[in-house]
């Protein structure tokens, strides 16, 4: 796999990052999605132009495909390049709030017509500074249960994905990619203290799964997770689960929302990190 990324950013002393993720219903036409993303910002955060300190988010985080229903025949309808509205309007939201943007993931128009599962990482500037395509893409056929396959439309990519900020080494990655264990030891390795998750879990794997996982990843490789769910649908093409949920690098679940509509907020500690790799060390880092 290649490593996608940029090595611009300093830690600094302050390893306190506060996060927020929206958890937000799935509306059916990309202009929908941004406006219902703007108002659940506009109620929980102020602007930049009100910002005072206090209580204002580092991180944004947005759920997986939050800009059109989470269906194979929706994916080429509303697959935009970096070119789309989308796109400028994502840039414009971190620009606005100062703020990292984990832009979930979008249907993205990539190079030879493909169309790839695509999460964007933007500065408080409104520049991109990660681009991760989902590597494992969603095909199940559990009998009596979900059948999905991604791979009839959406083509995958091939990069793990680590980004800086001033508050050390992040990555991101999408959904299935979760199952896939190499892919978090190799961000360890690139020096990762905690991992966002743009997912879409459905009624089959998330009561069974969603909460382990998170769990698993975090104790693998002793780092902070961070996963961003729609809100359930029941009357939606795909039901997701929901409970979007932050792990710590001691396995702990620290913040879960339920099903519904909802904002996930928390402040991490990311010397915790350090701190716990000291007690039990993997030598994962050697």
């Amino acid at each position: 796999m290649e490593r996608n990324g940029n090595d611009s950013a300093r830690v600094r002393m302050d390893s306190s990052m506060r996060v927020l993720a929206l958890q937000k219903k799935t509306l059916g036409t990309p202009r929908e999605n941004l406006d219902r993303v703007r108002q659940m910002l506009k109620d929980a955060v102020p602007s930049a132009d009100g910002m005072d300190g206090r209580n204002v988010p580092d991180v944004i985080v947005l759920p997986e495909i939050f800009t059109c229903p989470y269906d194979n025949s929706c994916f080429p309808v509303f697959a935009q390049g970096e070119d789309g509205e989308v796109y400028r309007e994502l840039s414009q939201i971190a620009r606005e709030y100062q703020v990292y943007l984990i832009a979930g993931s979008v249907p993205e128009l990539g190079e030879e017509g493909k169309i790839f599962n695509t999460s964007y990482v933007f500065d408080p500037s409104g520049r991109r500074i990660a681009r991760h395509r989902k590597v494992h893409l969603f095909d199940i056929d559990v009998p009596g249960g979900q059948y999905f396959k991604e791979s009839d439309v959406l083509s995958p990519g091939d990069s793990v994905t680590v980004f800086d900020t001033p508050f050390g080494k992040m990555g991101v990655c999408i959904c299935f990619d979760i199952r896939f264990p190499q892919m978090f030891l190799e961000m360890r390795k690139m020096g990762v203290r905690m991992v966002f998750v743009p997912a879409a879990f459905n009624m089959t794997t998330g009561p069974a799964h969603w909460k382990v996982l998170f769990r698993s990843r975090a104790l693998d490789q002793q780092i902070y997770m961070l996963g961003c769910s729609p809100a359930r649908d029941a009357e939606g093409s795909y039901v997701a689960y929901g409970h979007s949920i932050l792990t710590d690098p001691w396995g702990r679940v620290l913040a879960e929302l339920d099903e519904k509509e909802g904002i996930l907020e928390a402040t991490v500690d990311l010397a915790y990190t350090d701190a716990v790799r000291q007690q039990i060390p993997l030598g994962a880092d050697l």
